[in-house]
């Protein structure tokens, strides 16, 4: 079986590939996340996919390497993660009582190949009072989360509703990833 290598850090991504039975190795990627001007928002998210991916295969040519990135956008504008506590607070009560995305991106690759592929899930907030926003970026989830929030953790107290794929919010299209890690001859437990 070919080695398999995420580069990623996030340990929800490494959940839900050990979750779908692949084994692998984590390297994360130091690519550069510049992006040129006037990038559309799902060429952005892929274009960091591709370069977290093929920055780690760059070490590692005998490998199936698989990088991601995720993005929440509201009106067309990219939230990050927060840079502090206050900057957590203004985006969620940016998506308070709104719909949003969530992007995606995946890139697979190995030497000579490289497949990559974007999701797009629409998640739609409650109003939120100013307590729950304060009592939600207090317990810290916010800190390290695109948009601010987790929808796996406190943060599923947010949400009212989602149009799409639920694991892709939370960082990976796992099914997806099953199909197409197939062709590169990368297995979890369940064969497609």
């Amino acid at each position: 079986m070919k080695k398999f290598i995420v580069a990623s850090a996030s340990p929800r991504r490494r959940e839900l590939l050990m979750n779908a039975g692949f084994s692998f190795e984590i390297i994360p990627s130091d690519a550069d996340e510049t992006l040129p001007e006037g990038i559309g928002t799902e060429e952005a998210v892929c274009l960091l996919a591709e370069r977290k991916a093929l920055s780690v295969l760059e070490s590692r040519e005998d490998s199936v390497v698989l990088g991601c990135d995720t993005v929440v956008v509201l009106d067309d504008v990219i939230l990050g993660k927060p840079s502090d506590r206050e900057d957590a607070k203004r985006m969620i009560r940016m998506l308070s009582g709104r719909a949003h995305q969530v992007i995606t991106a995946v890139c697979i690759a190995e030497k000579g190949r490289k497949e990559t592929f974007c999701n797009v899930t629409e998640v739609e907030f409650y109003p939120l009072s100013e307590d729950t926003v304060e009592s939600y970026v207090a317990t810290g989830e916010s800190d390290d989360k695109a948009g601010s929030y987790g929808i796996q953790g406190f943060g599923a107290a947010l949400v009212k509703g989602i149009k799409g794929d639920y694991f892709s919010v939370m960082g990976l299209p796992v099914a997806e990833c099953v199909r197409v890690l197939s062709s590169f001859g990368v297995e979890g437990c369940v064969k497609v």
